[in-house]
């Protein structure tokens, strides 16, 4: 099954409106001499954000088939340790995982709501290149910066 399904399944799955594709090369890079948000550019995004999704949904599926192979009676002490502390690595991974997926799931939202791409602090566009790297941003690099150093205050508190 190609990603194309897979993403069309997903919004069929999620009531999703199904509307004509916008076509976008393989090659496609949004620009900052484009529109800011035009339709390549949320096309893009939103592919992105579904393919993310999709591998940290694999991976998912993969950790919780190995923890439950692993659930095995280890008779050594010391080997029992370590294969304890190996299923908790995994644990945390895997939260750090659904909490990922959480917001790829907000960021489509964003999507469909007009609303991806834009500061939620300031209203400003995102830059593309901050979106790019960081397809769940919802704040500017400068509103981002703000936040941490107003965060960092207050816990030296």
């Amino acid at each position: 099954m190609s990603d194309l399904n897979t993403i069309e399944d997903v919004n069929r799955d999620e009531g999703a409106e199904m509307k004509a594709e916008t076509f976008l090369p393989d090659d496609y890079r949004p620009a900052e001499d484009e529109p800011f948000m035009n339709e390549r550019q949320i096309e893009y995004f939103r592919r992105k954000l579904y393919e993310w999704r999709g591998e940290l949904l694999a991976e998912s599926r993969d950790t919780i088939e190995g923890l439950q192979d692993s659930t095995r009676n280890i008779p050594d002490v010391a080997d029992r340790a370590s294969e304890e502390t190996d299923r908790a690595l995994e644990l945390r991974t895997r939260d750090r995982q659904r909490k990922l997926v959480l917001k790829i799931d907000s960021a489509l939202r964003r999507i469909d709501e007009g609303e991806y791409g834009y500061c939620e602090v300031t209203g400003e566009p995102i830059s593309l290149k901050r979106l790019d790297a960081r397809p769940i941003a919802t704040m500017s690099l400068e509103a981002q910066e703000r936040h941490e150093r107003r965060e960092k205050v207050h816990r030296d508190d």
